[in-house]
């Protein structure tokens, strides 16, 4: 048995991932990925591209930004379109649904990203803030998992291109467990998810659909860059990662790649946390 490192306190190595997988484990599949034009959403749509899917990039803002995206997902041989659509909007995610199906065909996977924080005590908390948060984060999710089914049922399973009829991704957040004081709404909508994901899977595994989420734990993007820019930040941020290194977003792409894959066929109704064990109860590794 291993005995633990005696420097097991020290940061350890900062480590150079691949930014996305090598084997095209979605060959010919088609993919919606919302809020892509940044942060954990563009590291996704560019992973499935370089799994072989065509990849419509949903955004809300940057417009620039998520052209570059589709422009990195075609220069691997794949087709990709930008497309502006507000997620709680339940008129302009029916157009982006209607659109991806003129241009693709179909929808095989939908990856439900798109998110905002909008953080207050709870207090000091406004409705405004509140619902905002909930129609982004649950909401959203749930108007692009109604359309995405609506599509998956349509069509059935087409056995050339997967095991399954259709694959949602939910990107959820440890915070769908780990309660988060001065951020009700955003840990109350990432609860939210947590459910709605599970019942819909419920749901829909007798037409073979697979609804699963995805919860990250601490990630290097721009929304959080307090919380690790500074070496004392990442420190303190340390303190709750077991594994001693921030997450990258291509951790992310990595773990969706494989999720809508076939290769994860048995998979349905779960949540993977991706956190480097955030999710363990670090406070407790020394008894408590």
């Amino acid at each position: 048995m291993m005995s633990p490192r005696s420097d097991a306190n020290q940061p350890l190595p900062e480590v150079t991932l691949p930014t996305c997988p090598s084997t095209r484990l979605l060959k010919n599949q088609k993919a919606l990925v919302t809020g892509a034009n940044s942060g954990i959403g563009r590291a996704i749509a560019v992973a499935l591209g370089h799994a072989g899917a065509d990849v419509v990039v949903n955004y809300l803002h940057g417009e620039d930004q998520a052209r570059e995206v589709a422009a990195e997902i075609e220069h691997c041989g794949q087709t990709a379109i930008a497309h502006r659509a507000d997620v709680s909007n339940e008129e302009q995610v029916q157009g982006m649904f209607r659109k991806m199906i003129a241009a693709f065909g179909t929808v095989d996977i939908l990856i439900n990203n798109a998110g905002i924080q909008k953080d207050a005590p709870f207090d000091e908390m406004t409705l405004e803030q509140w619902r905002t948060v909930i129609d982004v984060n649950l909401t959203g999710q749930f108007l692009c998992a109604r359309e995405a089914i609506r599509e998956f049922k349509r069509r059935g399973v087409v056995k050339e291109v997967s095991c399954a009829a259709g694959k949602i991704i939910c990107i959820s957040s440890v915070h769908e467990i780990i309660p988060w004081a001065g951020h009700v709404n955003y840990a109350a909508s990432k609860g939210g998810v947590m459910l709605m994901m599970k019942s819909i899977a419920q749901e829909v595994a007798p037409y073979r659909i697979r609804v699963n989420s995805i919860a990250p734990g601490a990630i290097r993007t721009p929304i959080n860059t307090a919380a690790w820019e500074t070496p004392k930040a990442y420190d303190a941020l340390m303190e709750l990662v077991p594994y001693r290194r921030i997450g990258e977003v291509e951790d992310i792409g990595r773990a969706a790649v494989w999720l809508a894959s076939d290769h994860a066929d048995y998979v349905t109704g779960t949540s993977l946390f991706v956190d480097g064990g955030m999710t363990l109860y670090p406070g407790f590794s020394t008894g408590g």
